[in-house]
């Protein structure tokens, strides 16, 4: 009869290597991040980790669970509250005092995971001074952040950019502080980033998304096979 052997030490699970061998990209919506994600994942055969996809989606159910715990209403706020009826300032700030709430989801996500290599995680959530505090070198992250001219060219070229995907009453409004948003949130990664000693790469749309992928995997390349 055949029975399993004890895997050896370095085969044993570890929730935490992922976390400590963790590669981050930060930054700016529309600075193509994802798509440089996905192309070091297929040249290096590592795991790629999108932030945005899981927490618009896995991570709605514990969104509702802690409005719950908090006595606050479980559904979504109406659209026309999150994008018209507010200032860009005010919807900034609501963003990123979320984003601390939010980390430790993505965090959970990442323990779950086991890979043959570094994970390569990605999403404008994942700012940097909350990577930097479990980061053992600053050269594991790199935070990419859109001019204004290539933010436009995206709006220009992803549907997905270019309008809200609420029904609100004012689109044109909503769609001004959204970007008016974005801009603000960017910013502020990029700032905290240059303070924290962590590479910005401000993308204007110079170099294809093969170019900037080769600039990250640079960065990155001590912990990269080749």
């Amino acid at each position: 009869m055949t029975t399993l052997s004890s895997p050896a030490d370095s085969e044993i699970w570890d929730p935490f290597g992922t976390l400590h061998r963790a590669l981050w990209i930060g930054g700016g919506q529309w600075a193509g991040k994802s798509s440089v994600a996905r192309l070091l994942a297929a040249r290096h055969g590592v795991t790629a980790y999108h932030y945005d996809y899981h927490d618009a989606r896995a991570h709605q159910d514990r969104r509702i669970a802690r409005r719950v715990g908090l006595g606050e209403p479980a559904d979504d706020p109406a659209p026309d509250s999150v994008w018209v009826d507010t200032t860009p300032e005010q919807m900034a700030a609501e963003t990123l005092a979320g984003f601390p709430i939010r980390f430790p989801w993505a965090l959970d996500d990442l323990r779950a995971l086991v890979s043959g290599g570094p994970v390569i995680a990605e999403g404008w959530g994942l700012r940097p001074e909350l990577v930097a505090p479990i980061i053992d070198s600053p050269r594991r992250m790199v935070v990419m952040v859109p001019t204004p001219e290539f933010r436009e060219h995206q709006l220009g070229e992803l549907p997905r950019a270019a309008a809200l995907s609420q029904h609100v009453s004012d689109p044109a409004r909503g769609q001004a502080n959204r970007l008016a948003r974005d801009r603000i949130v960017a910013q502020e990664a990029a700032d905290t980033a240059r303070r924290l000693g962590i590479r910005v790469i401000d993308v204007d749309g110079s170099q294809d998304a093969e170019a900037v992928a080769d600039i990250v995997a640079e960065h990155f390349g001590p912990y990269l096979a080749p």
